[in-house]
């Protein structure tokens, strides 16, 4: 199996959490659409085109705040749980692949943006759609929801490593597979690369949530790599996780995300 093939079936995979990727998924920090706001020079009433929407995370904010929204999302069923977190919002959202979708010619958004969708749109094709699809002075934004680890951060994650190592499913002891807050990867030389945008804005965030047991247990299984992993592998790691939490007078873990919004202007 080639790394395309690959994609294509990670990025299909999260149709199997659609009806909890929208609970157990961080909310983004009000800050970060604050700041894109700002970045993107937007206003109320502004039409935006969000690719990969998943169950509306990021649509939901935007759409409150006034924005006209249309979302491109390949999943079916992560479209349909959208559609109903979404309902008496001015967003409509599509069914289909960004790479396949032909943007309507006398319609030009304000804003392209995608939240923790971005890496899984094709590098060939991601930076000229989203050109095609913005007015002239118009603006691409991303991000990502990313664990970070903070010093002084929850111990469990490093601890729990042994039962990865066990499962063959450990990650390297190289820091940038235990980024710290403000170290995550910025994209700013691949969206230069690409000759259509200018990097007008970046900026790092981190938050913590607090996970109880099934929480937990029920946001690693938004995560495509535990989506897909061997039946015997994810009991072994998910019953493993249920006893360390469980030992705890709190029952729960602390998890750091981190966040880097890339904000880019539309070359003419």
């Amino acid at each position: 199996m080639n790394l395309e093939n690959d994609n294509k079936i990670l990025r299909k995979s999260f149709e199997q959490s659609a009806s909890y990727y929208q609970k157990a998924r961080p909310d983004y920090p009000e800050e970060l659409f604050d700041e894109l706001i700002h970045a993107a020079n937007l206003h109320p009433g502004d039409h935006l085109l969000e690719v990969g929407c998943a169950t509306g995370k990021a649509t939901l904010p935007l759409a409150r705040r006034g924005f006209k929204i249309t979302c491109v999302e390949l999943g079916a069923e992560l479209a349909r749980v959208a559609r109903q977190n979404l309902v008496g919002k001015d967003v409509d959202i599509i069914t289909g692949s960004f790479e396949d979708w032909q943007p309507e010619t006398e319609k030009e958004f304000d804003l392209v943006f995608a939240a923790t969708a971005w890496k899984w749109v094709d590098p060939e094709v991601r930076y000229i759609k989203a050109w095609q699809a913005l007015r002239p002075g118009g603006h691409l934004a991303f991000w990502n929801a990313d664990h970070v680890f903070p010093d002084g951060g929850d111990p469990f994650f490093r601890e729990i490593q042994t039962v990865y190592y066990e499962i063959g499913e450990g990650k390297s002891v190289d820091n940038n597979e235990w980024p710290r807050p403000g170290e995550l990867h910025e994209q700013r030389d691949e969206i230069e690369k690409s000759g259509l945008f200018e990097v007008v804005h970046v900026s790092h965030f981190d938050w913590e949530r607090i996970y109880h047991v099934d929480e937990y247990i029920k946001l690693l299984e938004t995560f495509s790599g535990h989506i897909l992993m061997e039946e015997w592998k994810r009991y072994k790691l998910f019953n493993e996780i249920r006893i360390r939490l469980n030992s705890r007078p709190e029952k729960s873990v602390r998890r750091h995300w981190g966040a880097v919004l890339h904000v880019a202007l539309r070359k003419d």
